[in-house]
Protein backbone atom coordinates (compact mmCIF):
# COMPACT_ATOMS: atom_id res chain seq x y z
CA UNK A 1 0.00 0.00 0.00
CA UNK A 2 1.11 3.57 -0.66
CA UNK A 3 2.67 5.25 2.36
CA UNK A 4 0.65 8.22 3.67
CA UNK A 5 2.11 11.71 3.43
CA UNK A 6 0.74 14.48 5.63
CA UNK A 7 -0.33 17.47 3.53
CA UNK A 8 -0.52 20.79 5.37
CA UNK A 9 -2.11 23.92 3.95
CA UNK A 10 -0.86 27.17 5.52
CA UNK A 11 -3.82 29.43 4.89
CA UNK A 12 -2.79 33.07 5.22
CA UNK A 13 0.31 33.82 7.30
CA UNK A 14 1.02 37.30 8.62
CA UNK A 15 2.97 38.78 5.73
CA UNK A 16 1.92 41.80 3.70
CA UNK A 17 0.24 39.68 1.02
CA UNK A 18 -3.45 40.51 1.26
CA UNK A 19 -3.05 43.35 -1.22
CA UNK A 20 -1.16 41.15 -3.66
CA UNK A 21 -3.85 38.53 -4.22
CA UNK A 22 -7.61 38.62 -3.82
CA UNK A 23 -7.46 34.99 -2.69
CA UNK A 24 -5.57 35.68 0.56
CA UNK A 25 -8.17 35.30 3.34
CA UNK A 26 -8.33 38.09 5.93
CA UNK A 27 -11.42 37.89 8.16
CA UNK A 28 -12.01 34.92 10.47
CA UNK A 29 -14.88 33.80 8.25
CA UNK A 30 -12.72 33.98 5.11
CA UNK A 31 -9.86 32.12 6.78
CA UNK A 32 -12.20 29.39 8.03
CA UNK A 33 -13.87 29.02 4.64
CA UNK A 34 -10.48 28.82 2.93
CA UNK A 35 -9.39 26.15 5.40
CA UNK A 36 -12.56 24.15 4.84
CA UNK A 37 -12.05 24.32 1.08
CA UNK A 38 -8.43 23.20 1.48
CA UNK A 39 -9.55 20.27 3.62
CA UNK A 40 -12.09 19.28 1.00
CA UNK A 41 -9.26 19.42 -1.56
CA UNK A 42 -7.26 16.96 0.54
CA UNK A 43 -5.39 18.86 3.25
CA UNK A 44 -4.63 16.63 6.24
CA UNK A 45 -3.73 19.67 8.38
CA UNK A 46 -4.63 23.34 8.17
CA UNK A 47 -2.16 25.83 9.62
CA UNK A 48 -3.87 28.96 10.90
CA UNK A 49 -2.78 32.55 11.37
CA UNK A 50 -5.36 35.29 11.87
CA UNK A 51 -5.43 38.88 10.68
CA UNK A 52 -7.01 42.10 11.86
CA UNK A 53 -10.07 42.45 9.59
CA UNK A 54 -9.63 46.24 9.41
CA UNK A 55 -5.92 46.39 8.56
CA UNK A 56 -5.36 42.90 7.07
CA UNK A 57 -2.19 42.68 9.15
CA UNK A 58 -1.29 39.72 11.35
CA UNK A 59 -2.95 39.55 14.76
CA UNK A 60 -2.65 37.76 18.09
CA UNK A 61 -6.32 38.25 18.99
CA UNK A 62 -7.65 35.10 20.64
CA UNK A 63 -11.25 35.79 19.63
CA UNK A 64 -10.29 35.65 15.94
CA UNK A 65 -8.63 32.26 16.42
CA UNK A 66 -11.65 31.00 18.33
CA UNK A 67 -14.01 32.02 15.52
CA UNK A 68 -11.89 30.35 12.84
CA UNK A 69 -11.54 27.10 14.78
CA UNK A 70 -15.22 27.00 15.72
CA UNK A 71 -16.28 27.47 12.09
CA UNK A 72 -13.96 24.71 10.90
CA UNK A 73 -15.00 22.29 13.64
CA UNK A 74 -18.70 22.88 12.84
CA UNK A 75 -18.14 22.13 9.14
CA UNK A 76 -18.31 18.86 7.21
CA UNK A 77 -14.52 18.35 7.37
CA UNK A 78 -12.22 17.43 10.24
CA UNK A 79 -8.65 18.48 9.42
CA UNK A 80 -5.96 18.52 12.07
CA UNK A 81 -5.90 22.06 13.53
CA UNK A 82 -2.48 23.72 13.72
CA UNK A 83 -2.33 27.24 15.20
CA UNK A 84 0.67 29.48 14.84
CA UNK A 85 2.25 30.60 18.10
CA UNK A 86 4.89 32.66 16.34
CA UNK A 87 3.20 36.03 16.61
CA UNK A 88 4.64 38.38 19.21
CA UNK A 89 8.30 37.88 18.38
CA UNK A 90 8.92 40.86 16.11
CA UNK A 91 11.52 43.46 17.09
CA UNK A 92 12.11 46.44 14.81
CA UNK A 93 14.83 48.92 15.76
CA UNK A 94 15.84 52.34 14.51
CA UNK A 95 19.47 52.13 13.40
CA UNK A 96 19.64 55.92 13.41
CA UNK A 97 19.01 56.05 17.17
CA UNK A 98 21.93 56.92 19.44
CA UNK A 99 23.99 53.79 19.99
CA UNK A 100 23.41 53.88 23.73
CA UNK A 101 19.62 53.82 23.32
CA UNK A 102 18.76 51.90 20.16
CA UNK A 103 14.99 52.29 20.10
CA UNK A 104 12.09 50.12 19.06
CA UNK A 105 10.06 51.48 16.16
CA UNK A 106 6.81 50.74 14.36
CA UNK A 107 6.60 47.08 13.48
CA UNK A 108 7.65 45.84 16.91
CA UNK A 109 5.33 43.31 18.52
CA UNK A 110 7.50 41.66 21.13
CA UNK A 111 6.01 39.76 24.06
CA UNK A 112 7.14 36.89 26.26
CA UNK A 113 7.14 33.30 25.05
CA UNK A 114 4.21 32.44 27.32
CA UNK A 115 2.20 35.45 26.13
CA UNK A 116 2.53 34.08 22.59
CA UNK A 117 0.60 30.99 23.77
CA UNK A 118 -2.53 32.70 25.16
CA UNK A 119 -4.75 31.55 22.30
CA UNK A 120 -3.26 28.06 22.47
CA UNK A 121 -4.17 27.86 26.16
CA UNK A 122 -7.73 28.99 25.38
CA UNK A 123 -8.37 26.72 22.39
CA UNK A 124 -6.11 23.68 22.99
CA UNK A 125 -5.56 22.86 19.30
CA UNK A 126 -3.97 19.59 18.32
CA UNK A 127 -0.80 21.34 17.10
CA UNK A 128 0.81 24.73 17.59
CA UNK A 129 4.06 26.06 16.23
CA UNK A 130 7.23 26.74 18.20
CA UNK A 131 9.88 28.85 16.48
CA UNK A 132 13.27 27.54 17.54
CA UNK A 133 15.55 30.55 17.24
CA UNK A 134 16.16 34.20 16.46
CA UNK A 135 16.31 35.19 12.79
CA UNK A 136 16.85 38.17 10.52
CA UNK A 137 13.62 38.25 8.51
CA UNK A 138 14.67 39.86 5.26
CA UNK A 139 16.49 43.15 4.85
CA UNK A 140 16.04 46.16 7.06
CA UNK A 141 16.10 46.36 10.84
CA UNK A 142 13.53 43.79 11.96
CA UNK A 143 14.24 40.44 13.55
CA UNK A 144 12.26 37.59 15.04
CA UNK A 145 13.29 37.04 18.66
CA UNK A 146 13.31 33.59 20.22
CA UNK A 147 15.89 33.09 22.96
CA UNK A 148 16.80 29.65 24.34
CA UNK A 149 15.11 30.46 27.66
CA UNK A 150 11.92 31.62 25.92
CA UNK A 151 11.82 28.55 23.70
CA UNK A 152 12.39 26.11 26.57
CA UNK A 153 9.67 27.81 28.60
CA UNK A 154 7.28 27.66 25.66
CA UNK A 155 8.07 24.01 24.95
CA UNK A 156 7.41 23.07 28.58
CA UNK A 157 4.08 24.89 28.61
CA UNK A 158 2.98 23.39 25.29
CA UNK A 159 3.76 19.92 26.65
CA UNK A 160 1.71 20.68 29.80
CA UNK A 161 -1.24 21.67 27.61
CA UNK A 162 -1.12 18.37 25.74
CA UNK A 163 -0.54 20.13 22.40
CA UNK A 164 1.94 18.87 19.81
CA UNK A 165 4.58 21.49 18.97
CA UNK A 166 5.51 21.85 15.33
CA UNK A 167 9.14 22.97 15.55
CA UNK A 168 9.77 25.78 13.07
CA UNK A 169 13.38 25.44 11.91
CA UNK A 170 14.74 28.19 9.70
CA UNK A 171 18.39 27.20 9.80
CA UNK A 172 20.77 24.51 11.03
CA UNK A 173 21.24 26.21 14.40
CA UNK A 174 17.49 26.06 14.97
CA UNK A 175 17.59 22.35 14.16
CA UNK A 176 20.48 21.84 16.58
CA UNK A 177 18.44 23.51 19.32
CA UNK A 178 15.33 21.44 18.50
CA UNK A 179 17.44 18.31 18.98
CA UNK A 180 18.54 19.72 22.32
CA UNK A 181 14.91 20.20 23.37
CA UNK A 182 14.23 16.59 22.43
CA UNK A 183 17.24 15.35 24.39
CA UNK A 184 16.07 17.36 27.42
CA UNK A 185 12.65 15.66 27.37
CA UNK A 186 10.71 18.80 26.49
CA UNK A 187 9.09 17.22 23.40
CA UNK A 188 6.60 14.37 23.38
CA UNK A 189 7.37 11.61 20.90
CA UNK A 190 7.30 11.62 18.01
CA UNK A 191 8.71 15.15 17.67
CA UNK A 192 7.42 17.13 14.68
CA UNK A 193 10.05 19.06 12.71
CA UNK A 194 9.28 21.71 10.09
CA UNK A 195 12.23 22.58 7.83
CA UNK A 196 11.54 26.08 6.47
CA UNK A 197 13.59 26.86 3.37
CA UNK A 198 14.19 29.95 1.28
CA UNK A 199 13.12 32.57 3.82
CA UNK A 200 15.63 35.44 3.90
CA UNK A 201 17.91 35.03 5.75
CA UNK A 202 17.51 31.49 6.94
CA UNK A 203 18.34 28.27 5.15
CA UNK A 204 18.38 28.68 1.34
CA UNK A 205 16.11 26.48 -0.76
CA UNK A 206 18.95 24.21 -1.80
CA UNK A 207 18.32 20.45 -2.17
CA UNK A 208 21.80 19.63 -0.90
CA UNK A 209 21.22 21.66 2.24
CA UNK A 210 17.84 20.03 2.77
CA UNK A 211 19.49 16.63 2.56
CA UNK A 212 22.04 17.72 5.18
CA UNK A 213 19.31 19.04 7.48
CA UNK A 214 17.26 15.85 7.12
CA UNK A 215 20.35 13.92 8.23
CA UNK A 216 20.25 15.93 11.48
CA UNK A 217 16.64 15.02 12.26
CA UNK A 218 16.56 12.38 15.01
CA UNK A 219 15.37 8.84 14.36
CA UNK A 220 11.64 8.50 14.95
CA UNK A 221 10.84 12.16 14.31
CA UNK A 222 8.29 13.22 11.70
CA UNK A 223 9.38 16.05 9.44
CA UNK A 224 8.01 18.34 6.79
CA UNK A 225 9.89 20.67 4.50
CA UNK A 226 8.60 23.59 2.49
CA UNK A 227 10.04 26.38 0.37
CA UNK A 228 8.49 29.72 -0.46
CA UNK A 229 7.44 31.41 -3.69
CA UNK A 230 7.98 29.64 -7.00
CA UNK A 231 9.83 26.83 -5.21
CA UNK A 232 6.77 25.77 -3.23
CA UNK A 233 5.31 23.10 -5.51
CA UNK A 234 8.66 21.71 -6.74
CA UNK A 235 9.66 21.47 -3.07
CA UNK A 236 6.67 19.28 -2.38
CA UNK A 237 8.29 16.69 -4.63
CA UNK A 238 11.70 17.34 -3.05
CA UNK A 239 10.33 16.69 0.42
CA UNK A 240 8.61 13.47 -0.61
CA UNK A 241 11.79 12.25 -2.33
CA UNK A 242 13.62 12.41 0.99
CA UNK A 243 10.80 10.76 2.93
CA UNK A 244 9.15 13.83 4.40
CA UNK A 245 5.72 15.39 4.51
CA UNK A 246 4.48 18.39 2.51
CA UNK A 247 3.28 21.95 3.15
CA UNK A 248 1.76 24.38 0.66
CA UNK A 249 -0.56 27.38 0.95
CA UNK A 250 -0.95 31.11 0.49
CA UNK A 251 1.20 31.88 3.53
CA UNK A 252 4.23 30.97 1.45
CA UNK A 253 3.25 31.36 -2.22
CA UNK A 254 0.51 33.14 -4.16
CA UNK A 255 0.77 31.40 -7.53
CA UNK A 256 -0.32 28.09 -9.01
CA UNK A 257 1.97 28.70 -11.96
CA UNK A 258 3.60 31.72 -13.54
CA UNK A 259 1.03 34.51 -13.79
CA UNK A 260 -1.83 32.42 -12.36
CA UNK A 261 -2.87 33.33 -8.82
CA UNK A 262 -3.92 30.39 -6.68
CA UNK A 263 -6.41 29.59 -3.97
CA UNK A 264 -5.48 27.42 -1.02
CA UNK A 265 -7.68 24.65 -2.39
CA UNK A 266 -5.90 24.75 -5.76
CA UNK A 267 -2.45 24.59 -4.17
CA UNK A 268 -3.59 21.71 -1.97
CA UNK A 269 -5.03 19.78 -4.89
CA UNK A 270 -1.88 20.30 -6.96
CA UNK A 271 0.32 19.11 -4.09
CA UNK A 272 -1.92 16.07 -3.74
CA UNK A 273 -1.38 15.24 -7.41
CA UNK A 274 2.39 15.53 -6.93
CA UNK A 275 2.29 13.21 -3.92
CA UNK A 276 0.15 10.68 -5.79
CA UNK A 277 2.40 10.77 -8.86
CA UNK A 278 5.36 9.82 -6.67
CA UNK A 279 3.74 6.64 -5.42
CA UNK A 280 2.59 8.02 -2.08
CA UNK A 281 -0.89 8.99 -0.92
CA UNK A 282 -2.20 11.99 0.99
CA UNK A 283 -2.89 11.10 4.60
CA UNK A 284 -6.48 11.45 5.73
CA UNK A 285 -6.80 13.60 8.86
CA UNK A 286 -7.06 10.60 11.21
CA UNK A 287 -4.07 8.97 9.49
CA UNK A 288 -2.14 12.18 10.16
CA UNK A 289 -3.24 12.03 13.78
CA UNK A 290 -1.97 8.46 14.05
CA UNK A 291 1.38 9.34 12.46
CA UNK A 292 1.86 12.31 14.82
CA UNK A 293 0.65 10.54 17.96
CA UNK A 294 -2.48 12.67 18.30
CA UNK A 295 -5.85 11.46 19.51
CA UNK A 296 -8.16 10.38 16.69
CA UNK A 297 -11.39 12.36 16.31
Amino acid sequence: MAEPTILTCALTGAGDTAGKSEHVPVTPQQIAESGIEAARAGASVIHIHVRDPDTAQGSRETAYYEEVVERVRESDVDPVINLTAGMGGDLAVDPASPSESLGRVEGTDLVSGLERLKHVEAIRPEICTLDCGTLNFGDGSQIYVGTPDMIREGAARIKELGVKPELELFDTGNLWFANTLHQEGLLADPPMYQLCMGIPYGAPADPGLLNAMVSMVPDGAEWTSFAIGRNQLPWAAQSVLLGGHVRVGLEDNLYLRRGVKATNAQLTAEAGRIIDSMGRKVAAPNEAREILGLEAH
